[in-house]
């Protein structure tokens, strides 16, 4: 099973990011679990500075944009 995470504090970039994550991985028929992450604190532990961010299972693979869907595909296969 995949993790994904979304880091940021919900702004439009952040909710973007969501979305086109949670497309990507039913796209592509992968198991997952999403979980957004907002506590600022948390996010700047795992080294983030920028949002919003992209983590799969426990590696920032995006920071400091949304990205689209197929860009999300491609990171999703890379991982599994």
């Amino acid at each position: 099973m995949l993790k994904i995470q979304v880091l940021g504090t919900g702004c439009k970039k952040c909710n973007l990011l969501s979305a086109n994550a949670e497309a990507a991985a039913q796209e592509l028929g992968v198991v997952y679990e999403i979980e957004k992450v907002s506590d600022i604190n948390e996010i700047t532990d795992m080294g983030v500075m920028i949002t919003p961010a992209l983590v799969i299972n426990g590696t920032v693979v995006l920071s400091g944009k949304s990205s689209s869907e197929e860009e999300i595909k491609a990171l999703l296969q890379t991982i599994e």
